[in-house]
């Protein structure tokens, strides 16, 4: 039993509550910071598979074809837009992760909350970019590679099933609803998908 004439008792007692609401607000501050880094991590990592998808001669097929034999010894072949084909965005998702290192953390000054974007133009040149209050260095890139990785390795088969058909607001769609990665970004459910 704690009397209160017992103040050393006391004084220790007080340090535990201390280092239990230390441990609640650090523990509140690393998952907010892991939220914005995943929501941007897939921010980005949409804004590149865009990028690249118009990229691609909207001309050009690629054919699309089943194993099975038909009756009459024919063998059923699609051709589908390469752009948005399976095959197409596979081999972007092994690539698309190494450009995380074009991004930079930029903290919005109306929610505190970290946004990370483009600081490297398309063209390879930074000079027409406002960067005013970026941060930039290796550990920011490296954090957000390694968030993009986990994301393509974990929702792979929703990124391919959304950018195999053309849709508007991916970003939302994918990182808000679909995987609640931006959950803070954006209150929805995912039913109204």
């Amino acid at each position: 039993m704690l009397r209160w004439s017992d103040p050393a008792k006391l004084k220790m007692k007080g340090w535990g509550w201390l280092a239990l609401l230390l441990g609640v607000l650090l523990g509140t501050a690393w998952a907010r910071r892991s939220q914005d880094l995943h929501c941007g991590a897939c921010r980005a990592l949409v804004d590149e598979l865009e990028w690249e998808i118009s990229r691609v001669d909207p001309k050009k097929t690629i054919q699309m074809g089943s194993f099975r034999i038909n009756p009459d010894g024919s063998q059923s072949v699609v051709e589908v837009p390469y752009a948005r084909s399976e095959a197409h965005l596979t081999e972007l998702l092994e690539e698309v992760c190494d450009r995380m290192k074009e991004y930079g953390e930029q903290i919005d000054p109306s929610t505190h909350r970290k946004n990370y974007v483009r600081v490297v133009g398309r063209n390879g040149d930074s000079s027409e970019l406002d960067l005013q209050g970026i941060r930039i260095d290796s550990d920011i890139s490296g954090t957000l590679k390694f968030a993009c990785e986990s994301i393509v390795e974990e929702y792979e088969d929703e990124l391919i099933e959304f950018f195999s058909r053309e849709s508007d607001n991916v970003k939302d769609k994918l990182c808000s609803k679909r995987t609640d990665l931006c959950d803070h970004a954006l209150h929805r459910s995912h039913d109204e998908l």
